[in-house]
């Protein structure tokens, strides 16, 4: 237990555990949609994580919500002949569970299967949660782990959530003067009470800013469920295929320009901007979609082909996303860069994925943090931190 924990939870180190390695429990998978991009980013984690400095625990969580213990493979948790893995296939067990002790006094982890008396896995340090979408990166999480009194990497409860929810990060956005995009939210009620209604409130908005529309989940990532809407005929289809992630969803006018993204990480002295990212055109596909991301290795421009002031602009206004939202420990914010020269902010990721072809670590390779740095300034970070009211 580090310095900064023993002063958080009042309990003075034992020379035991002055002189142990701080556990870190890597906790990945989740019920979303984004299970598999979890299980991918996690096996790249683990394996940059630095050994000699931290323990690990790999905690997997299943499509089901089941907390494994699983295997410290990251080989096994990669993409594969375009096969998805999966928390299924890497627990040790197919009824095993984890449980951490939500009383902030006691840290352990304990293991039980049915039928067996549980074991103790020791203590942990710093959790680092490489969860994407609801259930995991939504607040969900950080709220348990708050209620455990456990450090964790990346934002707290309030900024996991603005940055889960699309409609309500750009409320954030909109109150701190950042520029927007128009955008309309169909909330679950609408569409089921009224159809026609919502249909119509989608029509008068593509009536003021034109076809195609991009139709999408209001709370999910790694563009899952999202549907670029040519024309009034692909409508339904598109709603009832983000409905299948998220029952609000949120509309957005085609802004056209470059995609730029920023990556924003936590320093000693607050929070820094990386050299800016674009993502160049997809021939292959509509848009920066989930295939194109994951499966079929697109590849963004590193730093982004931009005049000096427009880098400076894009991460002065990374950074303002940032502190808007009260995110902690790293945040990637992605901008489009509009035809007349105005940057307009799309949204922020407050896990963003950290597969090798991640753009977050790719970005921050070329600002001068390597990967393993990066990992550690993250795990460090998270320790410095108390949890509670901060």
């Amino acid at each position: 237990m580090s310095e900064n924990q023993s002063q958080s939870t009042g309990v003075a180190p034992t020379s035991g555990e002055a002189l142990r390695k701080p556990r870190v429990a890597v906790v990945f998978g989740g019920r979303s949609s984004e299970h598999a991009i979890s299980v991918v980013t996690a096996g790249a984690v683990l394996r940059a994580i630095d050994r000699s400095k931290y323990d690990v625990l790999p905690i997997g969580i299943t499509t089901d919500g089941r907390w494994a213990l699983t295997a410290d493979e990251p080989d096994r948790m990669a993409i594969a002949d375009r096969q998805l893995p999966s928390v299924a296939d890497l627990a040790e067990s197919a009824e095993g569970g984890v449980v951490l002790s939500v009383d902030p006094a006691n840290r352990e982890v304990v293991y039980s299967e049915p039928g067996s008396v549980p074991k103790a896995l020791g203590e942990v340090d710093v959790v680092f949660p490489m969860l994407h979408g609801p259930y995991g990166e939504d607040g969900t999480l950080q709220g348990l782990l708050e209620l455990s009194g456990v450090p964790y990497v990346g934002s707290g409860v309030l900024a996991s959530a603005v940055g889960q929810d699309k409609e309500y990060m750009k409320r954030v956005f909109i109150s701190f003067g950042l520029p927007v995009g128009p955008y309309e939210v169909i909330r679950p009620r609408e569409w089921v009470q009224d159809p026609s209604a919502a249909r119509k409130k989608i029509i008068d908005f593509a009536g003021e800013h034109g076809w195609p529309l991009f139709v999408k989940p209001a709370r999910a990532g790694s563009s899952i469920g999202i549907t670029k809407v040519d024309d009034l005929s692909g409508l339904d289809e598109a709603v009832e295929e983000a409905q299948r992630h998220d029952p609000k969803i949120i509309v957005e006018a085609l802004l056209r320009g470059r995609e730029i993204e920023c990556g924003v990480l936590e320093f000693e002295d607050g929070p820094r901007a990386s050299l800016p990212a674009e993502i160049p055109p997809v021939s292959a596909h509509d848009f920066y979609d989930f295939e194109a991301k994951y499966i079929d290795s697109a590849t963004g421009l590193v730093p982004a082909p931009l005049t000096d002031e427009q880098t400076a602009e894009v991460r002065r206004l990374a950074v303002d996303a940032f502190e808007a939202a009260s995110c902690e420990g790293l945040v990637r914010a992605d901008f489009f860069l509009t035809e007349d020269g105005e940057f307009v902010i799309n949204e922020i990721n407050t896990m963003p994925g950290f597969t090798p072809i991640s753009m977050f670590p790719r970005m921050w390779q070329e600002t001068g943090v390597g990967y393993a740095e990066l990992v550690d300034r993250l795990i460090q970070a998270a320790l410095r931190r108390s949890t509670g009211l901060r």
